[in-house]
């Protein structure tokens, strides 16, 4: 939720398309690990920052109905 540099509020890290008949349901699990939440920070430098990462999971982006969770980063230590 808070960086070291400017993100996008919202990035695909995960898909599956399903087919559902009516009244149907299927569990669906994606892998979302640390590394997943990667990005360059100002020093070019490939990172994984620790901290609070909102999920949503829903049939768009734009669906105000989004199931929300939050995923948080601990900080590893260098050797």
């Amino acid at each position: 939720m808070v960086g070291s540099v400017r993100r996008p509020v919202k990035e695909l890290k995960g898909f599956q398309k399903i087919f559902l008949k009516p009244g149907e349901t299927k569990t669906v699990a994606l892998d979302i690990r640390p590394e997943s939440l990667a990005f360059y920070d100002i020093h070019m430098k490939h990172v994984v920052e620790p901290g609070e990462f909102d999920i949503m999971v829903g049939n768009s982006s734009r669906d105000c109905d989004l199931q929300k969770a939050i995923l948080t980063v601990a900080e590893t230590k260098s050797s």
